[in-house]
């Protein structure tokens, strides 16, 4: 396998992803034949915020699989908070374990730990930058519901500036060269990042705004509902005003395809009624069933494929600093200060934000 770690989807090539999402389908069909996969293997979750689905999925998975979980889910139960850095738990935690998956906080958090893993690490979700193995499960949900992840049209609404998974969604259907048209249903305050839509400039995907729901939710295949996270914003007043504008309800449904699916990659809030989880196309609990096998298929493929070594940068740069106040670079001191070109811009190594 050519990636030792999965910081995003794309560390993977075309071809080893659809490896694992169908094997991820494998898994969902017949889970009896893998349960002793991961026998004698070790998994550890390092959560340093909170998680319902993604700690406790990849925690399932590994136990399916017929391994054992260590880690924790409040670092304020670790040598954390007595000061200890990301790079030292790192290290101790990588000599206990087989496997690292992280959930951090702070921006570039994975990329920053498999620099010092001595095993593969997973990134769980870092900040608001990238969710690799959300959006291989919604992958897997797509192509379990519609048999095919090209052509469809993809509504994305509420936090997409925030959303770390439409930020992963975009990113890898474009890197993989996935065609779909995405439309981007979202106030412009809280719009996507210019990043993400030159991304898809340079991609056979598309993109068109829209700021109603009512107005776009006729032409899609796919609407995938986000909440406005209240934790990503700096602003307690912005949140209030922003958090019920877009509200998925049994009358909007009825403007939706027949064949509609409904994806959101939880914790809902308000921005999907209770009445809509009685819709058949309402699959939101569905895929996070399906995230099981997904992490399943992936820590399979990263255990029983030799690796590559480490982490590899565009360039390490003294005088480089990264301007993205929650990239971990912030935290860590001792990192070393790194960046690499993507076209015209600078980008740090870490978040990729861009000078």
């Amino acid at each position: 396998m050519r990636a030792k770690n999965i910081i995003d989807l794309t560390d993977l090539s075309l071809e080893e992803l659809t490896a694992v999402i169908d094997q991820a389908l494998e898994i969902k069909k017949n889970p009896a034949a893998y349960a002793d996969r991961c026998k004698g293997k070790i998994l550890a979750t390092l959560f340093y915020e909170p998680s319902t689905r993604t700690r406790n999925s990849f925690q399932t998975a590994m136990l399916r699989l017929g391994g054992q979980v260590i880690g924790f889910d409040n670092p304020m139960s670790t040598s954390v908070s007595k000061g200890e850095t990301l790079k030292d738990t790192t290290i101790i935690m990588s000599g206990y374990a087989d496997i690292i998956a992280m959930r951090h906080p702070m921006e570039g958090a994975a990329k920053a730990a498999a620099l010092y893993a001595s095993c593969p690490v997973i990134n769980a979700g870092d900040g608001g930058h990238l969710h690799p193995t959300q959006t291989l499960t919604d992958l897997v949900t797509l192509k379990d519901q519609k048999g095919t992840l090209e052509g469809l049209t993809i509504g994305l609404c509420g936090d997409l500036k925030n959303g770390r998974t439409v930020h992963s969604l975009c990113n890898s259907m474009a890197k993989f060269g996935l065609k779909a048209h995405f439309v981007f249903i979202s106030t412009k305050e809280l719009t996507m990042p210019e990043y993400i839509t030159e991304i898809l400039d340079h991609s056979p995907c598309t993109y068109s705004f829209c700021d109603s729901l009512e107005e776009a939710i006729p032409s899609l295949d796919v609407l995938y509902m986000t909440r406005i996270q209240k934790e990503r914003f700096d602003s307690l007043e912005e949140y209030e005003r922003l958090k019920n504008v877009y509200v998925l309800d049994p009358e909007k449904m009825k403007k939706a395809k027949a064949d509609l699916i409904v994806l959101h990659p939880l914790p809902r809030v308000d921005e999907i009624t209770n009445e809509v989880d009685d819709d058949p196309r309402a699959l939101y609990f569905y895929q996070a069933k399906c995230g099981v096998y997904a992490r399943m298929s992936l820590i399979l493929h990263l255990l029983e494929e030799t690796p590559a070594q480490g982490i590899t940068f565009g360039g390490e740069d003294a005088s480089f600093r990264c301007p993205n106040p929650k990239c971990i670079t912030k935290s860590e001191g001792y990192l070393p200060h790194a960046c690499h070109k993507d076209g015209e811009h600078t980008c740090c190594e870490y978040c990729d934000a861009r000078i």
